[in-house]
């Protein structure tokens, strides 16, 4: 059961709105949804709504809702810091007073840059050497659950098909040079996983260093050829989805570059995570995302915004194939926990349906909880909170928070990664 100190600590929160360029405008975006129901905000319906987050990063922290008796516009972190026991201590000792994590949503309407999040060593020195652009010395492993059909490029395709783009695309061959196609084209079985390595940084790293001049001219190229094979032939789904990004982002060297990234779908309940120095671009639908609290990115393409070309090709791992989907796993039969390998968080999704009432365990660190749909009651020790759709709330450490509904309630719950929890006991 919740302990009687921790009742009162369960506070309701004020979420922050990211308004980027990429984001779903108006009221069509889950995001702006969320902000009217979280804060009675006005929604413009031309303007973008692009990530709605909750938490303590600097960028865009959360504040207690109507202050609780702690005051007007309290900030979770700070008051997070003056009650370091809601954390738990085994929270504490590793990370200090503060959230590990940052809970989000994503409404995506146009293609993200081609970026990659730098490991903590990485981190430390980008904020010594470029403050500007690196706000803090964190690493920023993250997963993305989709909400709807979500889209995403993710991590290098095999050799085998890396092989087939260089001879299926000659307008990359032009822009990388003969030398370093057949580098690649060159490996065989024989050849060790370290010269493939070698042989893809070296292509890439070409490929994205390319001149805007060039890179201009070989993807107006890349687009008349496709345009005129598409009245002879049917034009594959990454074909299709350059140009689609040509549309987005033309002469940008990331429309090109996407031959070399895995083309993800995910369908609503399946997850996607990503470590650091992984490539990768959001490109459509609306998902859950959960990371550890940073916001540093390294950018190289798809983007009006600064590119560290530099930076994003020396830093990357390099590792081929598909990427890891998750598809959770049951924790009761309304609640399901994707578990990613990274220590700082979890996501479980829980869908109650018309009667039903489902318990979340009290457990030795935080949880933030954001109802997505409907409406139910969370009972907490001999505390009752009526929750409707847009609610976020913190749940301290060791409190047990059981759920009844009299319609049908989604929602998201955040929390640090399980197993760090249990192992650290």
């Amino acid at each position: 059961m919740a302990k009687a100190a921790n009742v009162d600590k369960v506070k309701r929160l004020r979420g922050w709105v990211q308004n980027y360029d990429w984001g779903r405008c108006g009221a069509e975006a889950q995001v702006a949804r969320l902000l009217a129901l979280n804060s009675g905000a006005e929604v413009k319906p031309d303007r973008p709504y692009a990530e709605f987050w909750m938490g303590t990063h600097d960028s865009g922290p959360s504040f207690l809702a109507d202050g609780y008796g702690e005051g007007q516009n309290v900030g979770l972190k700070e008051w997070i810091r003056k009650n370091p026991n809601v954390l738990g201590h085994k929270v504490l000792e590793k990370w200090g007073p503060d959230l590990p994590f940052l809970f989000k949503v994503l409404s995506v309407a146009k293609a993200l840059s081609i970026q990659a999040h730098p490991d903590k060593e990485l981190a430390k020195e980008l904020l010594k050497l470029k403050p500007n652009l690196y706000k803090d010395g964190n690493h920023k492993p993250e997963m993305a659950l989709a909400i709807t059909e979500f889209r995403a490029l993710c991590g290098f395709i095999t050799l085998e098909e890396l092989k087939g783009v260089l001879v299926d695309i000659p307008e990359i061959v032009e822009l990388v040079g003969n030398a370093s196609a057949k580098q690649v084209l060159d490996i065989g079985k024989q050849d060790g996983a370290e010269k493939a390595k070698y042989a893809l940084r070296s292509v890439f790293s070409q490929l994205m260093s390319a001149s805007k001049e060039m890179a201009t001219k070989s993807i107006a190229k890349l687009k008349s050829r496709l345009h005129v094979e598409s009245q002879l032939r049917c034009l594959t789904e990454k074909e299709q989805l350059v140009l689609h990004l040509e549309k987005q982002y033309p002469g940008d060297i990331g429309v090109i570059s996407a031959f070399f990234f895995n083309y993800v779908k995910l369908n609503p309940g399946e997850a996607l995570y990503l470590g650091a120095n992984e490539p990768h671009a959001y490109l459509s639908g609306e998902c859950i995302e959960c990371m550890a609290t940073s916001d540093n990115v390294v950018r190289a393409g798809l983007t009006p915004k600064h590119r560290d070309i530099q930076t994003l090709c020396s830093m990357l791992t390099y590792k081929q194939g598909y990427p890891d989907i998750l598809k959770g796993f049951p924790l009761s039969p309304y609640i399901t926990r994707y578990l990613p390998p990274f220590e700082e968080f979890e996501v479980d999704c829980c869908i109650l349906p018309k009667g039903a009432s489902t318990v979340f365990p009290a457990i030795p660190g935080p949880s933030i909880f954001l109802v997505f749909l409907g409406k139910g009651t969370f009972h907490i020790g001999s505390r009752e909170d009526i929750v409707t759709e847009g609610d976020v709330l913190f749940a301290p450490s060791n409190t047990e928070i059981t759920i009844t509904t009299s319609s049908e309630l989604q929602l998201y719950r955040a929390g640090v990664n399980s197993r760090f929890i249990h192992t650290a006991l």
